[in-house]
């Protein structure tokens, strides 16, 4: 399948692989990561698209992303 490399292919088991959303909703100051989550807007408006190798990937960057954004 080409295009879009958010979209799941349809032959494919569907994986739950849970959210990180935790409900704060926030932005940092320079509109790239949500402070609740450490997810971009990008991976925020696919969650519901991508799949479950691509999430856990996500996931895995995660505390990197919360690491390097709270030190001054």
């Amino acid at each position: 399948m080409s295009g879009n490399p958010y979209r799941k292919s349809t032959g494919q088991q569907a994986e739950i692989v849970p959210s990180p959303c935790i409900s704060v909703c926030v932005m940092d100051a320079a509109g790239v990561l949500c402070l609740g989550c450490f997810r971009t807007l990008d991976e925020i408006a696919a969650w519901s698209l991508l799949d479950a190798d691509t999430k856990r990937g996500v996931l895995a960057a995660l505390p990197e992303r919360r690491i390097a954004h709270r030190l001054p």
